[in-house]
């Protein structure tokens, strides 16, 4: 065999089993890293929806102070001109 014919062959296509081990690792790690997150997101979106309703309460509780306090108001002004 000359040097030209050692240039001419084609490399050897072996996949160290090594690198496939290192693919096979990152993806399972990608796929639970991905799944943790998804989870994480749902758990934000359950509270998101909790504080969702918190914030529907407190602007009815806000909407009825203010119309006892108007109502407080009228009553106060109705003292007053009887006096």
């Amino acid at each position: 065999m000359t040097l030209i014919d050692q240039f001419r062959r084609e490399p050897e296509k072996k996949i160290p089993a090594a690198l496939v081990a290192a693919f096979l690792l990152q993806t399972a790690g990608a796929l639970f890293w991905a799944g943790s997150a998804a989870e994480r997101i749902a758990i934000l979106e359950r509270t998101l929806a909790g504080d969702q309703a918190a914030i529907q309460q407190v602007a009815v509780l806000e909407a009825q102070v203010r119309a006892i306090k108007d109502s407080v108001d009228r009553i106060e002004a109705k003292l007053d001109r009887g006096k």
